[in-house]
């Protein structure tokens, strides 16, 4: 976690020099080489004490902006959520602890949506709760079958 340092001086200059340090052209690429990693395990990697995970999200918004990918993003964030709130994958058994993870996942998965994105999570999360996915499901990426079967490529 950062001390505050992240918001000091020109941090999207920051932020770009250290995933091209690190022998990437974007920060989608650097993000997509993790694609179970958190935003909070990405900033730490690019620079423990100045970045913050906020501000990678921020930067991957922007560049799938550019590149017309929100969706492939949206899908992105729900795996690195899905990894950090549910490691061993989707629970056979939906207890009341399991559900409160289930819960957690998808709250943070719309907490990192961007706004022409809201509605179209909303309508994926109805569908995993109506039809949960097979016991242990952990999607490696934002191609997943049953991930683009819930939240297709067309562009909000």
């Amino acid at each position: 976690m950062t001390d505050g340092r992240s918001w000091q001086g020109n941090w999207k200059a920051r932020l770009d020099e250290r995933f091209r340090e690190r022998g990437y052209d974007s920060l989608t690429a650097f993000a997509e080489a993790r694609p179970t990693a958190s935003l909070v395990a990405l900033a730490e990697e690019l620079g423990q004490d100045d970045i913050a995970g906020v501000q990678v999200f921020s930067g991957l918004v922007a560049e799938a902006e550019r590149s017309q990918q929100l969706t492939r993003l949206v899908r992105g964030q729900f795996v690195r959520e899905l990894y950090a709130c549910l490691p061993n994958g989707w629970p056979a058994v939906l207890d009341d602890d399991a559900r409160m993870e289930v819960a957690l996942v998808l709250s943070q998965w719309s907490a990192y949506t961007p706004e022409t994105h809201k509605e179209r999570v909303r309508l994926a999360r109805a569908a995993l709760r109506t039809t949960p996915p097979p016991p242990g499901w952990r999607p490696l990426g934002p191609d997943d079958e049953l991930l683009r079967t819930l939240l297709p490529d067309e562009e909000a």
